[in-house]
């Protein structure tokens, strides 16, 4: 997986189409991501404590990441990412500018 946790990512589909938001953590072995405040379910929660009462909470739940793009930091534009190699180091490129990131 080419993106990462703190990337900012364009989400492509969805009900959350076309907005922009924080990678918070990335699930590799699901190829999925949790992205900050997209992607919201509503979670019913039983009362704790005798005298409280339950409640329905919205909880940010994990998207597949190829419904998300990476939004370069340089260019501003979503983009691909790719690597680039020199003297044992990995970087990571923008597709559309070329810039490192």
């Amino acid at each position: 997986m080419k993106v990462k946790k703190g990337d900012t990512v364009l989400i492509i589909s969805g009900k959350d189409k076309g907005r922009t938001a924080k990678i918070l953590k990335s699930l590799v072995k699901e190829r999925k991501v949790l992205v900050e405040g997209m992607n919201l379910k509503k979670k019913h929660v039983k009362p704790k404590k005798e005298g409280e009462k339950g409640q329905v909470i919205s909880v940010t739940t994990p998207m597949d990441v190829s419904n998300t793009k990476f939004l370069c930091p340089k260019c501003g534009k979503a983009t691909r990412l790719g690597y680039k190699i020199e003297k044992d180091k990995k970087f990571r490129i923008c597709k559309k500018c070329k810039s490192e990131v």
